[in-house]
C-alpha cells in the first residue's frame, strides 16, 4: 500500500480565503493559518474575492467588514447566495461591531473584534469548519459509488467503511449491529454493491415486521396446497436472492423454529419451500442486522448459538448519530438538497445558528430522525435559508422566554393569588389570612390583577393563569 505523500496531505487540508486590505495584517494572518495546517488564499478587495470564489473551492471565508470597494456585509450576501453552505467569519473594528452583529443575525458564522487573540481565531475557524463542512470534492468522492447512500466524513465512519470494503469482496456472513435509525440496511446495501454479487439481487426482509405465521412462507416460499389459502406456488425470498445477497434485518426477532430452518439453509445451501418434498440449491450471501443484544438473547435461550456463529463471522457496529456529530451538517445539507426537489422549493441551506442547533441536538432516532426533521423544515420553510426557529420547532425545543423582573413578579403574584382563591373557594378572608395580608390590601391585589373572587365560588370553576 503506498504511503500518503506530503502533497496529498496539504491538498486535503481546509482551504481558507482571507480578505483584508491591510497588507501587514493579511501577511500575519496567512503565517498563523498556514502554521496551523490550513491552505490559504488572499484577496485585498471584495471584487478580487468574488473572482477567486468563482474559480476556486474554499472551505471557509475570513473577511474584514470594511473593504476598499465595498463592505464585508455585501460580500457576505453574495457568498450566501452563491455558496449557501460556505461558512463566513467577519473581522471588525470596534466602530463596525453593530454591522457584524447584524450579519450574525443574517447567518454569518461569527465575528471577531480587532485586535483579536490568535487562539480565539483558530478556535472560531475550527468550530465553523466543523459545523459547515461542505460535501467532499469530486476527487475525494471518486470510487465511492458503492457507498453513495452513506454520507459521512467522520473518522469513525471512515474506519467502518474501510472494513466494510475489505470484507465485501469475500462471501463471509456479516452481522451489523447498531441502534435503530443508524443505517444498518444502507451499510448492508453498500457491502452488496462493493461485492462480486453487485449485479445480482439484494433482497431485504425485516424479521420483526412480518407476523410469525407469514414469516416462514415469505422466507422459504410454499407450494400449492401447503396450507389453507395456498392456492398457488410462491417463491420465497431466499430463492429470490439466488446469486445475490439476502439481508435479514432484526434477526434477533426471528422465532426459534425458523432459526433452525435458516441454519440448515446456511449449512447445506439448500432451501425447502413449505409443503415441498425436496430441497432446491441456493447460492447467496447472508447479511444480518440487529439493534438488540444477541449475547443476552443467547444466555436466555432466545437465540440459537450455532446460528449466531454462522451469521457472525464478521461483526460491524454502526455508531449513533451522537457519536459522529461532525457528519450532522453534511447529512442535513444532503437531505435538504433531496427534499428541496421533492417539495419543489428553492432552498439554499441552513442559517449558521440553525446548523448549530442541529449539531448540538440529541438524536435518539439517529439519522432517520435527522432526515425527518429536515423534511419537516423543508415543508414549512418560506425562505431560501432555513432558520433556527424551524429547527427548534421540528425538534420540539421550547424557546427560552427571558422576562424582565417586573413582568416575572407580576406573573408570580397573579398565579399565587389564583392558587389561594382556588384553595379557599373564593373566600377572601381565608385567602388574605393565608397570604398574611389584611382584607383591604388583598382586595387591592385582586383588583390589580383583574381577579374576581366570585368566579372561584362556582363549583368546577377553573381560571387559567
Amino acid at each position: 500500500m503506498s504511503q500518503r505523500t506530503h502533497s496529498d496531505s496539504v491538498s486535503s487540508a481546509p482551504h481558507l480565503l482571507v480578505i483584508d486590505d491591510d497588507a501587514d495584517l493579511l501577511r500575519l494572518l496567512v503565517m498563523r493559518l498556514k502554521a496551523s495546517g490550513y491552505r490559504v488564499s488572499t484577496a485585498a478587495t471584495a471584487q478580487a474575492a468574488r473572482t477567486q470564489l468563482g474559480v476556486e473551492r474554499f472551505d471557509l471565508v475570513l473577511s474584514d467588514v470594511r473593504l476598499p470597494d465595498g463592505d464585508g456585509l455585501a460580500l457576505f450576501d453574495d457568498i450566501r447566495q452563491q455558496h449557501p453552505a460556505l461558512p463566513v467569519i467577519l473581522l471588525t473594528a470596534h466602530g463596525t461591531i453593530p454591522d457584524a452583529v447584524e450579519a450574525t443575525s443574517r447567518g454569518v458564522s461569527g465575528y471577531l473584534t480587532k485586535p483579536f487573540d490568535s487562539q480565539a481565531l483558530l478556535a472560531r475557524i475550527a468550530h465553523a469548519l466543523q459545523l459547515g463542512s461542505p460535501a467532499p470534492t469530486a476527487s475525494l468522492a471518486a470510487d465511492k459509488h458503492w457507498r453513495r447512500e452513506l454520507i459521512s466524513h467522520s473518522a469513525r465512519m471512515q474506519t467502518l467503511l474501510d472494513e466494510a470494503r475489505l470484507i465485501a469482496v469475500s462471501d463471509a456472513s456479516v452481522l451489523i449491529r447498531g441502534d435503530s435509525g443508524t443505517g444498518k440496511e444502507l451499510l448492508a446495501r453498500a457491502i452488496h454493491c462493493a461485492s462480486p454479487r453487485a449485479a445480482a439481487p439484494f433482497i431485504a426482509i425485516n424479521c420483526g415486521a412480518i407476523p410469525e405465521p407469514l414469516l416462514e412462507s415469505e422466507l422459504f416460499g410454499h407450494v400449492r396446497g401447503a396450507f389453507t389459502g395456498a392456492t398457488g406456488q410462491q417463491t420465497g425470498l431466499i430463492q429470490a436472492a439466488h446469486g445475490g445477497t439476502l439481508f435479514l434485518d432484526e434477526i434477533g426477532d426471528m422465532p426459534l423454529a425458523l432459526q433452525v430452518k435458516l441454519l440448515r439453509v446456511l449449512q447445506e445451501r439448500t432451501v425447502r419451500p413449505v409443503g415441498a418434498t425436496r430441497s432446491e440449491a441456493v447460492d447467496l450471501r447472508v447479511l444480518s442486522a440487529t439493534h438488540c443484544d444477541l449475547d443476552t438473547a443467547l444466555a436466555k435461550g432466545q437465540f440459537r448459538e450455532d446460528l449466531y456463529y454462522r451469521i457472525n463471522v464478521v461483526s460491524l457496529e454502526l455508531p449513533t448519530l451522537g457519536e459522529r456529530r461532525e457528519d450532522i451538517p453534511l447529512l442535513a445539507e444532503h437531505f435538504l438538497r433531496q427534499l428541496a426537489v421533492k417539495y419543489g422549493k428553492d432552498l439554499n441551506g441552513f442559517a449558521a445558528d440553525a446548523l448549530e442547533a442541529l449539531a448540538t441536538a440529541q438524536w435518539p432516532g439517529n439519522v432517520r430522525q435527522l432526515q425527518n426533521v429536515v423534511e419537516q423544515v423543508c415543508a414549512l420553510s418560506t425562505t431560501p435559508l432555513i432558520p433556527r426557529s424551524l429547527i427548534e420547532r421540528a425538534l420540539r425545543v421550547q424557546p427560552i422566554e427571558a422576562l424582565g423582573y417586573a413582568e416575572a413578579k407580576r406573573r408570580f403574584e397573579r398565579d399565587y393569588l389564583i392558587k389561594l382563591l382556588k384553595l379557599t373557594a373564593g373566600n377572601v378572608s381565608d385567602a388574605a389570612r393565608l397570604a398574611e395580608r389584611n382584607r383591604t390590601e388583598f382586595y387591592r391585589l385582586l383588583q390589580r390583577h383583574g381577579l374576581t373572587p366570585d368566579l372561584f365560588r362556582s363549583v368546577g370553576a377553573d381560571l387559567q393563569a
